[in-house]
């Protein structure tokens, strides 16, 4: 951690460049995603405002859920925290091996780092389960997945975080929610973090939001 990161101050911020790391793990949905990819690209592309988004996963090619591959920009080996502003994590199906590489430790070492420098962490849906396993959540509050008996919030609960049963929860510089429909929500928050609120609210009106 340098000098910057250190005063809590982002790199990107500082030089008019925000980069944000979309992490892909095996088995991640597609639709919790897209929201990061439209929202950001809208508000480069028709906006111009200085923002990109790289994905990383895991293996260049990564199987999402129902099996549709997708191409990474980057692989774990070759990023790290210092290097972008912002983390953002798809959940994913457990039938299409999403926490075989979702609990891998060197994806929660990742988790750790982002935090540990301060920089917003955005998940969608259980994207939240390895924030949850990576520890930096314990006594914090957070939510994931309320359906089906509410068992990943029970899951969630048992990594020491405060579940609250709400679509869109913020503790600090962590975003978690709980489902798929809340990931234009979340997708937002993140932009707000990153861009403030009326660059955010602008890119928010284009899209009919």
């Amino acid at each position: 951690m340098d000098a910057l990161e250190k005063e809590g101050i982002h790199k990107g911020a500082l030089y008019g460049i925000m980069k944000v790391l979309l992490f892909c793990n095996k088995g991640f949905e597609t639709m919790e995603f897209s929201p990061f990819i439209d929202t950001f690209g809208w508000a480069g592309f028709d906006f111009h405002y200085d923002v990109s988004v790289t994905t990383c996963g895991f293996t260049k090619q990564v199987i999402s859920t129902f099996h549709v591959p997708v191409v990474m920009d980057k692989t774990i080996d070759e990023i790290s925290a210092s290097h972008y502003d912002a983390l953002a994590i798809p959940g994913g199906y457990e039938e299409f091996g999403f926490y075989e590489e979702a609990f891998d430790e060197r994806f929660l070492q990742l988790i750790r780092d982002f935090d540990s420098r301060k920089k917003p962490i955005a998940s969608i849906c259980v994207g939240a389960l390895p924030i949850g396993k990576s520890g930096i959540l314990n006594g914090r509050r957070g939510t994931t997945y309320h359906l089906g008996d509410g068992c990943r919030q029970k899951q969630l609960a048992g990594f020491g975080v405060n579940v609250i049963n709400e679509p869109v929860v913020i503790d600090d510089n962590v975003i978690t929610s709980y489902c798929p429909e809340t990931g234009p929500a979340v997708a937002f928050e993140l932009m707000r973090m990153l861009l403030g609120e009326e660059k955010t609210k602008k890119v928010r009106n284009a899209m009919g939001y």
